[in-house]
């Protein structure tokens, strides 16, 4: 007998949840309030015996929920929003998006693909990706507050300040600036603060690197020992994938990261073209270390030379590189895991399909 599978549409302050009949019409539906309550009003109204829980966006509104209900020892599995607009287009509904259908969507695409992730709690993947999110941010903080201190002074000063922006520069710089107006008091006490941020900045920058550095060794990974992939990188890896082992091969792990060329031949010239699917973050790690490859020599740079001499050309030989490098990492990815696995004491930690 095949599991029930409930569809659920989470929003902020609502889930609408529903199971579908045989002919892929809502059956039964609940809506319930976002709250302490929320999970023990889903598990009474939900049908006994055996369930799947479909819930559409688990990265996002669905993220509480979906623990909420593993931990409660249901069966969760991540619809994506791609999929479940496409079978709400597919089903012919896409003129009526309401929270019912939008879970109806979720169920049918669910049903219909047997290769969705389950989720699992919650493990030290997650911690990399939250740190890593706190260091790109403020990064970027940084990056903005710069250029608000440079647009400053460039209104100060003749010519403004060096282009390598620090603090130290600053400071020095808008110790020499005697203001002759009200207005350049004002510019200079709003250039203070910013330089009061970009300091402050400076401080917890590093200190996000560092708490970055030491989850990633407590995670355990070899993917720093790949020429061209650093801390950031393999944090970059690793909080994305998750459980490398729900790709089935190296090929699905290709697409999934980009690297996978697409075919564009036409009569008898044979040729492949480079895809701009699959995720862009990874993608972008993995074109970094082929760059460093090329540039510091080792296989790397052996192997593309080699596609240079076979008449490549430079950009179909670098794809050609990254390819290669994407099988690299998943092997590293494999073994990785398999040691976690042993210092688990022979815990799987496979995640099955859902029916």
């Amino acid at each position: 007998m095949s599991a029930t599978i409930i569809g659920v549409d989470p929003h902020k302050r609502s889930h609408t949840a529903v199971v579908l009949d045989e002919a892929e019409q809502i059956a039964a539906k609940l809506r319930v309030d976002a709250g302490p309550g929320q999970v023990d009003a889903l598990l009474g109204w939900a049908p006994g015996g055996e369930r799947v829980w479909a819930i559409e966006n688990v990265n996002g509104l669905g993220h509480l929920l979906a623990q909420q209900l593993i931990g409660r020892g249901e069966v969760v599995i991540d619809v994506t929003a791609t999929l479940s607009s496409r079978a709400r287009k597919l089903s012919g509904h896409s003129a009526r998006k309401t929270d019912e259908h939008d879970a109806r969507s979720v169920v049918i695409a669910a049903a219909h693909n047997n290769r969705l992730r389950r989720v699992t709690v919650e493990n030290n993947s997650v911690v990399l990706g939250l740190l890593l999110d706190r260091r790109w941010h403020l990064v970027a903080q940084r990056q903005r507050t710069i250029c608000q201190l440079h647009a400053l002074l460039s209104e100060l000063v003749p010519a403004g300040a060096a282009r390598h922006l620090t603090s130290k520069k600053a400071a020095a710089l808008l110790r020499r600036i005697a203001p002759a107006s009200v207005v350049e008091l004002e510019r200079k006490l709003l250039a203070r603060e910013l330089l009061e941020d970009v300091r402050w900045l400076d401080k917890r920058i590093p200190v996000a690197k560092q708490r970055l550095s030491q989850a990633l060794a407590a995670y355990g990974t070899t993917l720093t020992d790949i020429c061209g992939i650093g801390e950031i990188g393999a944090a970059t890896i690793l909080s994305i994938v998750d459980d490398p082992t729900r790709f089935p091969d190296r090929g699905h792990f290709a697409a999934f990261n980009g690297t996978a060329p697409l075919e564009a031949s036409s009569g008898d010239q044979r040729r492949h073209r480079l895809s701009r699917r699959g995720n862009r973050q990874m993608n972008k790690v993995i074109h970094v270390a082929a760059r460093t490859q090329i540039r510091s020599g080792g296989p790397g740079r052996v192997y593309y030379d080699r596609k240079l001499a076979e008449g490549n050309s430079k950009m179909e030989a670098l794809r050609a590189l990254k390819r290669q490098l994407s099988d690299v990492i998943y092997r590293r990815l494999l073994a990785d895991e398999r040691a976690r696995q042993v210092v688990r004491g022979g815990q799987t930690g496979d995640k099955p399909k859902a029916a």
